[in-house]
């Protein structure tokens, strides 16, 4: 998409009016300007927009009304109501604040606009220097999730997303490698390779390192499979229908780590996505099958529609052998948390739940909601296996998004701390700021947690 913001401060004025202050700003204006307003019958409901002239009778700016609560979502509705230009915000609001309305903003300008172009130029946003910075590379990193969730299985399966993966290494400094196809099976990852080898573009682990190798080692896993039939267990025709979006948890992943890097957090990363087709061939695994793991442990498939949480047992396994500070994982993995929290509302699960609290804190802090929920130890029955280690499936759909947290916990250490986030990746609707389609969800939350663990 085109840039949102501008470094052109001779544009058009934006002046932000709440309701019950709507007197009081108009005593401060010229009586032509006042007249104007009442005549249009401007009365500051949250995103109503109005132009206002100038002493000469030219166009000065628009006020808009203001909603009641939260900031990153206050500029928004201006966007497709504004003609294109550029604008700069006229108001008292601190720092935090302008941070958060000027990246609502940008995510409001947002367009996929890889197969067609957008119907009208977007406005651009002036940013003050003191929020510049912080607010492109915000924005910049979640239309980057949109962007690879919403590019099409077509032009984003695994050899794409290993391109991707490329992209913020080379402009990072950053080392990569990429295991494939039966390179999976010599160098220990069984699980992914067993996920992966139905389709007709191999299956992958992609990896990525950078920092100071003194410093903490974070690891960061993006469940990346970038279609999911269901498998053999196919999943019927609605339920493919946004299957594409299956490796947001790897674009989560990638966005993070620009963050991480672009900020020079103190910490040594090490960035896993295993990358997979769970499609339907001759070779395809089975429902029954018994497949081993890095770690030793065996897995019974009770469901080849429950891949993600298989592929995302090898990669973890292997984080935790280099001895990390902290492990996050990052899937779209179950629907279970959407009946749970619905489409906005992000679970967030971790071996400590103090570390999960601070993680819901940071999200509230900025305007990216999650939610802790528990690893509740008596749901580990569920995962028996008469034949393996434990089985991939629950043996009841209660309580879903608990258990595949639980059935990764087995392939965490136990002196390891870890964060699994269960992200829906997608807005369902059409609201300002939040377009239909791909969407970070979780991603300023885990970064801000991350900012206060290392900073």
């Amino acid at each position: 998409m085109s840039n949102p913001f501008t470094n052109n401060k001779v544009g058009l004025s934006l002046y932000p009016v709440l309701a019950d202050q709507l007197e009081q700003w108009l005593s401060g204006l010229s009586t032509a300007q006042q007249k104007w307003l009442r005549d249009a019958g401007f009365n500051a409901r949250a995103g109503e927009l109005c132009s206002m002239p100038g002493n000469n009778g030219e166009l000065q700016g628009y006020a808009f009304g203001m909603a009641d609560e939260g900031w990153l979502y206050q500029l928004a509705p201006l966007v497709d109501k504004l003609p294109p230009g550029d604008y700069h915000l006229e108001s008292d609001w601190d720092s935090k604040q302008r941070l958060q309305a000027s990246l609502g903003w940008g995510l409001a300008c947002y367009r996929f606009d890889l197969y067609c172009k957008p119907d009208k130029q977007a406005p651009c946003l002036y940013l003050d220097e003191d929020i510049a910075v912080e607010a492109e590379r915000l924005c910049t990193a979640q239309c980057l999730v949109r962007d690879l969730i919403n590019t099409p299985t077509e032009d984003m399966g695994p050899g794409q997303l290993a391109d991707a993966m490329r992209l913020q290494a080379d402009e990072f400094d950053a080392d990569m490698s990429v295991i494939k196809g039966v390179e999976l099976l010599n160098e220990d990852f069984p699980a992914i390779h067993a996920v992966g080898r139905a389709a007709a573009r191999e299956p992958r682990l992609l990896k990525m390192t950078w920092g100071d190798k003194d410093h903490p080692l974070l690891a960061l896993c993006g469940k990346g499979v970038c279609f999911d039939t269901g498998g053999l267990n196919l999943k019927p025709a609605a339920g493919m229908g946004l299957m594409k979006k299956d490796m947001g948890g790897a674009a989560h992943v990638l966005a993070l780590a620009r963050l991480v890097m672009q900020a020079e957090l103190p910490v040594h990363m090490l960035v896993l996505i295993p990358a997979v087709e769970n499609a339907v061939s001759g070779n395809a695994y089975r429902p029954g099958d018994v497949i081993p793991t890095r770690k030793g442990l065996t897995v019974e498939i009770g469901n080849t529609d429950a891949e993600g949480r298989v592929v995302l047992a090898d990669a973890l396994a292997w984080a935790c052998e280099q001895t990390p500070d902290l492990v996050v994982d990052i899937a779209t993995l179950t629907g279970a948390a959407r009946i749970a929290l619905g489409t906005d509302l992000p679970p967030v699960f971790s071996n400590d739940i103090a570390i999960a609290n601070q993680i819901v804190t940071a999200g509230e802090e900025v305007e990216d909601p999650m939610w802790a929920m528990p690893l509740y130890p008596p749901y580990k029955k569920l995962l028996k296996s008469e034949i393996a280690d434990l089985n991939n499936m629950a043996s009841t759909p209660m309580g879903g998004c608990i258990t595949a947290a639980l059935f990764l916990e087995h392939f965490v250490t136990e002196q390891t701390d870890w964060v699994h986030i269960d992200t829906w990746g997608w807005n369902q609707g059409s609201r300002p700021g939040r377009p239909p389609g791909g969407e970070a969800m979780g991603l300023r939350a885990m970064f801000h947690y991350l900012e206060n663990r290392y900073s």
